[in-house]
């Protein structure tokens, strides 16, 4: 794992950190071009825009493709704090993202390896590689300090 990697789920966490504040689950993501550099960061923003699809990783893929100008994340990386949902991982999947490194496994609703594997299927025409576990007790925190709180309410 690059040093590139753990300073991305740096920025991923403090991300994460941002979404309670907006009523949201705490995950966070940042996509990272070819050569390192920052072309998108968000958190969940569900709540904060009525929007459901505005998971971490589709707003910080959004951006992204802004930045570059185009759809296909050709050689990019998605640096997310939980593993990927369905709908997550068929978005990085269809932006053609090199890879994807993620924090805290989600058995629940997983689809990088836990529960499903959307992103390693070889049905589909492109697979990119999973790296798991990057500051999985981080990012495995930040969650169960929310739900234990919104349990508390």
């Amino acid at each position: 794992m690059s040093s590139a990697h753990d300073g991305a789920m740096r920025l991923a966490l403090e991300q994460a950190a941002l979404a309670p504040a907006h009523g949201d689950v705490p995950v966070g993501a940042v996509v990272l071009g070819p050569d390192g550099a920052v072309l998108g960061a968000a958190h969940n923003d569900r709540e904060g825009s009525g929007d459901p699809t505005a998971h971490a990783e589709v707003v910080a893929l959004r951006a992204a493709s802004g930045a570059l100008g185009q759809w296909r994340l050709t050689g990019c990386t998605l640096v997310v704090t939980l593993e990927p949902c369905t709908m997550c991982a068929g978005a990085l999947v269809l932006a053609r993202v090199a890879r994807v490194v993620y924090g805290a496994a989600d058995p629940k609703a997983g689809a990088a390896g836990s529960l499903w594997d959307v992103v390693r299927d070889r049905r589909l025409n492109h697979r990119p590689e999973v790296v798991a576990g990057l500051r999985a007790e981080e990012s495995g925190a930040l969650l169960r300090a929310f739900f234990r709180a919104r349990r508390a309410l």
